[in-house]
């Protein structure tokens, strides 16, 4: 199938067969009375978790494996995008359905955390991506030949276990720098409120005052293709959604977006679906479900609305204002958003706000370019451990 083979000739080449037996323990019968908590495998060798926890009764099959620490388990009939991960003691008696396989780790051949990170090798994933990839975009993998076919060159078993440690050391230190990332985003979100709150002078103004409802604009033709807009819900922004054709939607109108807007989606704005267009989706589309503003900046700036609209605490209030008896079918209507009254702060207070948020920008344009490189990082670190240079 494929093989990853490291630099060090004093390394022999094994197939994963070398160490890894087919696990052929009997199925047993589901017990309908039961708790069990069902296995899965993430892509891109992210590992085994435990999916979920049923009754037996609400299990369709009714025979299932039962799982050991130390096995490698991925699926027969779709293993692309390297699903497959390598289980631990808190996987000890959980289940894995039939369509899965477990396989047994000889731990005196293979450091079981080693082959887990060996499944995170971009090469390796794409090599078993290609293998499962059939005429109808699915292949059955046979256990044993999956198994023959895969080689590399495997370290004595001492320096397998200094390369875990080694590649566990520094993915400690990537894991602790995007941590620090995003506490520092979460306290940028809270100066930026506590300037607004902290204004001694808000005056409750209804939104009918500081924006005004947009009509749509552009006139969709079959012929064309346009690209969407979205808003995330919880208070995470407006965002570049897919391409579409005229033909694959029936809205007759859609409605451009421009930077410095307001917009939110009728049926999310309740859940914190709510926020100011960005500069990179300056020129964006919207259907009519998305009521779009234009801000009246002699009287409030859009990041005074970003802000608070992307304020928790705010979004019961939102709720309030919205429509409808079920809670997943809430709207938010255009005229009750405009009745909205929000504490208006000081013009003083709000160019301050603009002012920190520009600052803040800069920060996350340079978090952002630095996030690109800790996503590498891992896989140039895993790189240099099968090629034996860690």
């Amino acid at each position: 199938m494929f093989e990853s083979l490291s630099n060090r000739q004093d390394w022999p080449v094994k197939s994963l067969a070398a160490g890894i037996r087919i696990n052929k323990a009997a199925r047993f019968q589901i017990d309908d009375l039961a708790e069990y908590r069902i296995l899965g495998v993430k892509n891109r060798g992210a590992g085994v978790a435990i999916k979920r926890v049923v009754r037996g009764s609400d299990l369709i099959m009714r025979e299932y494996q039962r799982a050991s620490a130390n096995q490698l388990m991925w699926c027969k009939v779709d293993t692309k995008n390297g699903a497959l991960g390598v289980t631990c003691e808190e996987h000890v008696r959980c289940l894995a359905s039939p369509n899965m396989c477990l396989a047994d780790i000889d731990v005196t051949v293979i450091e079981p955390r080693l082959l887990q990170f060996f499944f995170q090798l971009p090469t390796v994933v794409d090599g078993i991506t290609a293998a499962s990839l059939g005429t109808t975009n699915r292949q059955y993998l046979k256990p044993q030949e999956f198994l023959d076919s895969v080689r590399l060159r495997l370290p004595p078993l001492p320096e397998q276990g200094r390369i875990v440690a080694r590649i566990e050391e520094l993915a400690v230190q990537i894991h602790e720098a995007r941590t620090l990332r995003h506490q520092a985003a979460k306290e940028v979100e809270v100066l930026l409120r506590a300037i607004l709150t902290n204004d001694q002078s808000p005056k409750p103004t209804a939104m009918r005052e500081l924006v005004k409802l947009r009509s749509p604009d552009v006139v969709v033709r079959a012929d064309e293709t346009y690209q969407f807009a979205g808003v995330y819900s919880f208070g995470r922004g407006v965002f570049r959604a897919s391409r579409k054709s005229g033909m694959d939607f029936a809205y007759p109108r859609l409605t451009q977006l421009r930077t410095g807007e307001f917009v939110y989606p009728k049926l999310m704005a309740w859940e914190g679906a709510l926020g100011v267009v960005p500069p990179e989706c300056n020129g964006c589309v919207v259907s009519t479900e998305f009521p779009v503003f234009e801000v009246n900046e002699d009287r409030v700036l859009p990041e005074v609305l970003d802000v608070y609209f992307r304020t928790p605490s705010v979004w019961p209030e939102i709720a309030g204002e919205s429509t409808g008896t079920n809670v997943r079918r809430r709207r938010l209507n255009p005229q009750d958003f405009l009745d909205y009254e929000i504490p208006l702060p000081s013009r003083e207070t709000q160019m301050t706000l603009r002012k920190v948020q520009l600052e803040m920008d800069a920060l996350k344009h340079l978090q952002a370019e630095t996030a690109v490189e800790l996503d590498a990082l891992l896989p140039a670190v895993l790189d240099k451990a099968f090629k034996g240079e860690l």
